[in-house]
């Protein structure tokens, strides 16, 4: 088994506490909420500067909201981007970003384990309207450069959703560049405290920030990062035409639980590689997909590693046992908040095969995903243990 790493948060920026603008008439300790979806005008000239560009002062929410802007300004500075832009949904994030950047005929290469709506939106939208969509083993560098040439739009995320596996970020955004790829990564697993894509040359970098940036099951919310330019053609080709705006109040909860996210990361990186080290001894675990505990060049961006990570159990456990055995830990699809979870791969192999990435691609009925949430770590080994016992055959 390899060392397990230490938490290494403080090797990146942490994000600075969280204030208001300097020039809150009232001073307030915490952001104010903008909760209007128009902006009023004291003069015809104040709304034609706006109109001619002369002017920053929002019109309406759906365009630009002074809490959303706080939170679109915080994230750029964490991941050390010249810009942001948020949206409603980490799809909506998703969807707006490639849409900016492919167009009928073009061809994007991703990895094949990616998140299971993104597939779905690669195989049910672009796909009607041409888009060539090339699925490689993430982990086979060579099998990702050489798939390079002649493509739009790379599509990463590190790690993969499900399986874990990694990618060389590095490499790719290199070999990218030379042939004039765009490079997108999905960084929601490791946050930019954990890792920072665009120190390394990838492009742009999205967020679901339902998860561990938002931190507590309350929020649906998803984020773009990268330079002016790749932002402002995402503003000007997709986003006010799409709907897909992020609110106000869902964005001052997100800032708000920026404040905690060192301190939340910090419990599962520790917890989480506690857990998976104990399940790598397990005689009733074949399988644990962690991406600390496996040697692959992808791992050099991390300074730390997420709760989230996939087992698998041998024929002996009964799946569908287990997981109705757990107490703790409960059944749910999301993560990144307080609560500890479970998703078998089994329930969604149910899925239609033709959207069903985990059928295409060879995830087996004996994944099992785990959120180790804030629970303890010795919590939930505990459950873990009494369920797998319930439920050996």
């Amino acid at each position: 088994m390899n060392e397990t790493p230490r938490f290494d948060a403080y090797r990146h920026a942490i994000p600075e506490p969280l204030m208001p603008p300097r020039d809150d008439p009232f001073d307030a300790a915490v952001p104010p909420i903008y909760q209007t979806s128009l902006f009023l005008f004291d003069s015809y000239k104040e709304l034609e500067d706006v109109f001619a560009g002369r002017s920053k002062k929002p019109i309406y929410s759906r365009g630009d909201n002074p809490t959303v802007r706080l939170l679109e300004r915080k994230i750029a500075e964490m991941e050390g981007a010249e810009e942001a832009r948020a949206f409603s949904s980490g799809m909506g994030a998703i969807a707006a970003a490639v849409l900016a950047f492919v167009g009928p005929g073009d061809r994007i290469v991703t990895v094949r384990h990616v998140y299971s709506d993104a597939f779905r939106f690669f195989e049910k939208v672009l796909k009607r309207f041409g888009v060539v969509v090339d699925y490689i083993d993430g982990t086979d560098t060579q099998a990702m450069l050489a798939a390079l040439p002649g493509a739009k739009l790379a599509y990463l995320e590190n790690p993969t959703s499900m399986v874990f596996e990694l990618q060389d970020l590095t490499a790719i955004a290199e070999a990218a560049r030379r042939h004039g790829v765009v490079t997108m990564v999905d960084n929601s697993w490791a946050t930019p405290l954990f890792q920072k894509p665009l120190s390394v040359g990838i492009d742009i970098v999205i967020h679901a920030a339902s998860k561990y940036l938002g931190g507590q099951s309350d929020t649906v919310a998803g984020l773009v990062t990268g330079s002016k330019a790749h932002i402002d053609r995402i503003n000007s080709e997709i986003y006010p035409y799409t709907g897909a705006k992020l609110a106000p109040f869902e964005a001052w909860l997100v800032l708000r639980n920026l404040e905690t996210l060192p301190f939340r990361m910090r419990h599962h990186h520790e917890a989480g590689l506690e857990v998976a080290s104990w399940l790598q001894a397990h005689e009733d675990v074949t399988n644990v997909m962690h991406p600390a505990l496996g040697e692959h060049p992808g791992k050099r961006t991390f300074s730390g590693f997420g709760g989230l990570f996939s087992f698998e159990v041998s024929d002996r456990i009964d799946v569908a046992d287990f997981v109705d055995a757990l107490g703790l830990i409960r059944i749910g699809v999301s993560w990144g908040g307080p609560e500890s979870l479970v998703v078998p791969a089994k329930a969604a192999l149910s899925i239609s095969p033709e959207t069903n990435v985990f059928a295409r691609f060879g995830v087996t009925d004996r994944t099992i995903r785990l959120n180790v949430g804030l629970h303890s770590a010795k919590e939930v080994i505990a459950d873990i243990e009494q369920a797998l016992a319930a439920a050996k055959r």
